[in-house]
């Protein structure tokens, strides 16, 4: 759920939170802070018009203190799912949030970097939609060709545009 849906953010952070008994804890450190995550789960039948099929609510919140300089943060997200009480116990709605970022991660930020993707210009029609498939396109085709770092892969075929593309597409 997004901070930009007021009306919805409100609605959810005044469930009744103190009363939910499903709760897990999970700290790690990495990439410079220390972190702390606690997931909270509600069943819900109603949340109203746009969330017919919603059955649980999630409420996590994030403490983090970066290693370095000792700056704590605190946030809080919500997460709305149609999984039963079963299907998304609060330890697995933590294990599919940290999958979300490992997705994030490894698509996302390549194609930022690497491909500079934020930058490009290209913007009118399905012009862009077409760009991110090709970029995605090029990412898997690399992976498939044994590149584990994509910027790496990239320099590696640039050294011979005319050949080593088609190598990595297995037309040479």
């Amino acid at each position: 759920m997004k901070r930009n849906q007021k009306n919805l953010c409100t609605q959810l952070s005044t469930l009744p939170w103190e009363k939910a008994t499903a709760k897990f804890y999970d700290r790690t450190t990495g990439h410079g802070r220390k972190e702390t995550r606690v997931v909270q789960a509600l069943t819900v039948s109603d949340l109203g018009v746009g969330f017919p099929h919603a059955a649980r609510v999630a409420k996590v919140v994030r403490h983090r203190t970066d290693t370095k300089t000792g700056k704590q943060s605190r946030e809080t997200v919500y997460v709305i799912t149609d999984l039963t009480s079963r299907e998304a116990s609060p330890e697995r709605i933590a294990k599919i949030l940290r999958a979300h970022w490992v997705i994030e991660n490894r698509l996302h930020f390549v194609r930022d970097t690497a491909f500079r993707e934020d930058a490009s210009k290209i913007r009118t029609g399905h012009s862009p939609e077409n760009m991110a498939t090709l970029r995605s396109f090029a990412i898997n085709q690399l992976h498939t060709a044994g590149h584990t770092n994509i910027a790496a892969g990239l320099r590696t075929t640039a050294l011979r545009p005319y050949e080593r593309p088609l190598a990595v597409l297995g037309l040479n």
